[in-house]
């Protein structure tokens, strides 16, 4: 069953690649855009159209998620065959993008990493590095459920708060 993992991933990197043919022609481009992107929107929502229709078995699962798996390797290989001397030699323009885009995903990174932070993170987190280096006394408070113990206090007269 594995073997439709697979069969499924060669289906939506033929319509991948076509439809980036396709793109590339409408826009002039003698080259393929974006067909492995598109490949990889159509393994996703083959998925989640399969499992909505519980028709995603385990061997199917498995040759799926085998490919996911593989996805940043197979990338990584592809931008290696492109010609990365003849871009930067096109002018400074590709090496202030290149520049300017991973500024942009640093800061994204930054500031994803701060939505949502509480106390109990911050101390949870300030305690790491010395957790690993083996000096920590103590092991990071817990979080979640798990971080109370004994009986949950209620109010007076037994209601619940906000009820």
């Amino acid at each position: 069953m594995i073997i439709l993992g697979v069969a499924l991933l060669a289906t939506c990197t033929l319509l991948g690649v076509y439809v980036g043919d396709l793109l590339g022609a409408a826009l002039g481009v003698k080259a393929n855009v974006g067909g492995v992107g598109i490949a990889m929107i159509l393994l996703i929502a083959a998925r989640v159209w399969l499992k909505s229709h519980d028709r995603l078995g385990k061997g199917l699962t498995l040759g799926v998620e085998f490919w996911a798996a593989m996805y940043i390797p197979i990338v990584v290989a592809m931008a290696a065959q492109q010609n990365v001397v003849a871009a930067v030699s096109g002018g400074p323009i590709v090496i202030i993008a290149a520049t300017g885009s991973l500024v942009l995903c640093f800061a994204c990174v930054a500031g994803l990493s701060r939505i949502g932070r509480t106390e109990a993170d911050a101390a949870w987190g300030s305690q790491a590095g010395s957790i690993i280096e083996g000096e920590a006394d103590e092991a990071a408070p817990r979080r979640g459920p798990t971080a109370v113990s004994g009986p949950v206090p209620r109010p007076a007269g037994g209601a619940i708060a906000g009820r």
